[in-house]
């Protein structure tokens, strides 16, 4: 599976909020976005599934133009998770995961064996079956975003979009959610995500990938940061990306 974008233009209100944008993800990466409020990530992350148009430029999936796919055919390629939202309805955890399925059947199919038996999979394959049947409401926030993650599993879609998956969790969630979003990579699934914590970018990423006013201004991997000054004309303040004594690499504002 192979993302392509090539001369990418967005525009909102006569407000160009995307100016010619290049990127490409390939099998089992892992991409973080960067920047500042109104940089242009959210609006890329929507861009991506054809959930808004763009105005000029390409976005392809290994060749086909997303424009000119049909949604089912978008939901086999991509799976977008949005930020963490409260369930409308006392949903077993099991049966969110099993609504996931809905891009594999027909408009009046209902799911069957073979979609249960996927459920189960993923359950496994995210380490949630201790939550499996309990309310959507009774879980915390970091479960709540695996869940998120194992419905978007169930369309079998090999790239995961997620908006600030570690928004509203603690620090603890926040490295459960990003580890397991790691082991889906090692599985040979494809990422990109937002986020506003550089710190979990540099940490959890193959790829950094930082946009300034619509534009990506760096794009390559975490270390090519170390005694960059781009965080810090990005972000407005003195920030110094370093790699500890344990190989971490970390940002401190300065």
């Amino acid at each position: 599976m192979t993302l392509e974008i090539k001369g990418l233009q967005f525009s909102y209100r006569e407000h160009q909020v995307i100016k010619g944008l290049e990127l490409r993800i390939a099998d089992g990466e892992m991409v973080s976005l960067l920047g500042r409020n109104g940089a242009g990530k959210t609006t890329l992350l929507r861009l991506i599934p054809n959930f808004i148009k763009h105005d000029a430029g390409s976005i392809e999936i290994d060749g086909r133009a997303i424009s000119e796919m049909k949604l089912q055919d978008r939901a086999n390629y991509m799976a977008y998770i949005p930020q963490i939202t409260r369930s409308a309805f006392p949903y077993s955890v099991r049966t969110s995961i099993l609504m996931g399925s809905s891009n594999k059947l027909s408009f009046f199919q209902t799911p069957g064996a073979k979609e249960e038996a996927r459920v189960e999979e993923v359950i496994d394959l995210l380490n949630i079956r201790h939550i499996a049947d309990r309310n959507m409401e009774n879980i915390s926030g970091g479960e709540r975003q695996l869940v998120l993650i194992a419905r978007a599993l169930m369309q079998d879609a090999r790239l995961l979009i997620l908006d600030e998956p570690t928004s509203f969790l603690d620090y603890s969630n926040q490295l459960l959610v990003l580890e397991k979003i790691e082991e889906l990579r090692t599985k040979g699934y494809s990422c990109i995500y937002s986020t506003h914590n550089p710190d979990l970018a540099l940490m959890h990423s193959t790829r950094v990938v930082v946009m300034s006013e619509g534009r990506i201004v760096y794009d390559d991997i975490p270390s090519g940061l170390i005694g960059s000054e781009i965080l810090s004309d990005v972000y407005g303040r003195s920030i110094k990306v370093i790699r500890t004594e344990g190989g971490s690499i970390v940002c401190i504002p300065e």
